[in-house]
């Protein structure tokens, strides 16, 4: 009875160990198959991605790779703690922003779109292609991409100080910007327009200028970013057909007519910008007497009336002279003409702006009596104050723009 009792124990007991290594070796087997698809998947999408890359710039896999940094999508999710909901720091409808601490404890920020279909895709797509072509110290710096997913990750530098749009409005969280600081950020935006036109290794049409769209350092160097919705053109063509993209309030009438988007569309959103920067107040529409209007209406309407002092920022008003935000004020009415051909280039926009900062800073000069012409035995010498690099940023709190 004993043994027949024992014999039982132990047939049970092989069973039941049977069954706990059968269970884990089917735990593994399951764990191998799911990295092992994991890994599939991650080739499948890297190999896709990548062919819609080289299609795009009908080029080789060494080009394409040459001009970014490929991430992996591990590398990406420590980065960002597997893209935890506390790293995010901005986004929109077409996805999200992520905070991310490289493993050499770089920071940065990882765009992580939301997949909605082959559009999406293409977006992205077109994104890193535009994105490879650019390098400009006020172009938001692209440090590579992940091609292990669906749609690509894009990384790039982490700017800390938020938008133009924030800094504008948002005056409980930032310090009002000087107008001394509106006129160089303005010059740092017309930069970056006219260089992505006329300078950058393609021709590149934004599309989507507009102050949340700038972004600003800890220093309040202006980043332009956001080029999901650009579209790049060859050297011989000054125009493209597209479905009209953009954003309400910013928008080029004259191209969300006729569809035809040109370098003068960003000219436009450009002007609405300045405006902007002149009065203070945001581009979005809003409603007055049963009637919607938007600052670009009451811009123009102010210069015709001859009352544009009312709708000017006080700070704007204390603190410039009246003959350069006058100058300024008609640089957005050309900039805003409804017949692109009528508007200025913005190579035209960035040497006017350049040559509004060049005349504040020598009436800046000349205010300083006998101790000008110390400084100014400076600019003799060859120190270009707007294209070069010196110390003079340090006695005027002007910002000096490095060369290329």
């Amino acid at each position: 009875m004993v043994l027949a009792q024992r014999n039982i124990f132990l047939i049970i007991s092989a069973s039941v160990g049977g069954c706990v290594l059968i269970l884990f070796a089917v735990i593994v087997l399951l764990r191998i198959l799911k990295k092992r698809n994991l890994q599939n998947r991650k080739r499948k999408f890297y190999r896709r991605n990548l062919d819609l890359l080289k299609k795009e710039q009908s080029s080789t896999d060494e080009i394409v790779t040459e001009r970014m940094k490929i991430y992996e999508l591990d590398e990406l999710e420590k980065a960002t703690n597997c893209f935890d909901k506390t790293r995010v720091v901005g986004g929109g409808g077409h996805g999200k922003v992520y905070k991310g601490i490289l493993s050499d404890q770089r920071i940065v920020a990882i765009k992580k779109p939301k997949i909605t279909g082959e559009s999406e895709l293409g977006q992205f797509i077109n994104e890193v292609f535009i994105l490879s072509q650019t390098n400009h110290r006020n172009v938001v710096k692209f440090m590579g991409c992940c091609l292990e997913t669906e749609v690509p990750l894009l990384v790039f530098e982490f700017i800390s100080g938020g938008t133009l749009s924030d800094h504008l409005l948002n005056h409980e969280q930032f310090l009002p910007l000087s107008f001394e600081e509106r006129l160089r950020i303005a010059y740092e935006i017309a930069r970056a327009l006219s260089y992505i036109h006329s300078e950058a290794s393609v021709t590149i049409f934004h599309r989507d200028v507009k102050s949340s769209n700038i972004l600003l350092d800890e220093r309040n160097i202006a980043k332009l970013a956001d080029f999901g919705a650009s579209r790049a053109v060859t050297c011989d063509k000054n125009s493209v057909t597209t479905i009209v993209q953009g954003t309400y309030g910013y928008l080029d009438p004259e191209y969300h007519q006729t569809g035809r988007l040109t370098d003068k569309s960003d000219v436009y959103s450009f002007g609405v910008i300045l405006a902007e920067l002149l009065t203070g107040k945001t581009a979005i529409p809003y409603q007055k007497n049963n009637e919607v209007r938007h600052l670009v209406m009451d811009f123009v309407d102010s210069l015709k009336d001859n009352s544009l002092l009312e709708i000017l920022d006080p700070l704007v008003l204390e603190e410039a002279k009246e003959e350069i935000f006058e100058k300024i004020a008609r640089l957005i009415e050309r900039c805003l003409k409804m017949n692109g051909n009528e508007r200025p280039t913005m190579k035209g926009v960035e040497e006017e702006l350049e040559a509004m900062r060049e005349k504040k800073l020598k009436v800046d000069l000349d205010g300083l009596g006998g101790t000008a012409s110390i400084y100014m035995r400076r600019f003799d010498l060859g120190v270009d104050i707007l294209g070069g690099t010196s110390s003079f940023d340090t006695c005027f709190g002007i910002e000096v723009n490095s060369s290329l």
